[in-house]
């Protein structure tokens, strides 16, 4: 679907590309730089923008299918989907659908509440909202850099390199049971293992290249 909505936009001279998750990791990051670098405008991808990418430059972050009920059409995982336009002042959300869920509902009452506190302390605090500026990394070695604790990530988990993309999809699939029976702070800690590790897998696959 990604394909296909990239090549419609394209015949409407858009400046457009795509990511899923069989696009290797490099090239990601590669398609993710050009983004923020202005090479073209649109983005699509499948369940993109919940990985926690911290583009500043988005201004608008539109939802197909928000109305499919499920995980990832959850409120939690609407309103990380929301969080995408969150860093831009012009930031907006539109989701597309035949009917408003209660998932739906529950997030933009969600959004709206935290909204009106940020414009309270920004009125209280006389703050002018601004957008983050973020510089855009051109250099690849640095786009490259693990945290210092991802080291001795496999020797916690008690896995090899070659294990990594299995042991991805293994966490992956317990943070989804437990966002599932409402434990939000253990899900949050997996979360952040599989970021460690897409981050160690990234490393290794510069090193070989």
């Amino acid at each position: 679907m990604a394909e296909e909505l990239t090549e419609f936009y394209k015949e409407k001279d858009l400046r457009v590309e795509y990511m899923h998750s069989e696009i290797k990791t490099l090239e990601r990051v590669e398609i993710i730089k050009n983004f923020r670098s202005d090479k073209f405008d649109v983005l699509v991808g499948i369940n993109l923008l919940r990985e926690g990418l911290d583009l500043p430059e988005v201004s608008l972050v539109a939802i197909l299918d928000a109305d499919k009920e499920g995980y990832l059409r959850s409120e939690s995982s609407l309103i990380q989907i929301f969080g995408r336009a969150a860093r831009n002042v012009q930031g907006r959300v539109i989701m597309y659908a035949d009917q408003i869920t209660k998932s739906m509902q529950s997030a933009i009452s969600e959004s709206n509440r935290r909204r009106n506190i940020q414009l309270k302390f920004n009125k209280d605090n006389k703050i002018k909202p601004k957008s983050i500026i973020k510089k855009v990394d051109l250099n690849m070695n640095n786009i490259y850099k693990i945290d210092a604790d991802s080291d001795t990530l496999l020797d916690e988990l008690k896995i090899q390199p070659h294990d990594i993309p299995d042991k991805v999809n293994e966490l992956r699939a317990e943070m989804k049971n437990l966002s599932e029976n409402l434990k939000f702070e253990q899900a949050a800690m997996i979360r952040d293992q599989i970021k460690k590790l897409k981050k160690l897998e990234l490393s290794f696959i510069s090193k070989i290249d």
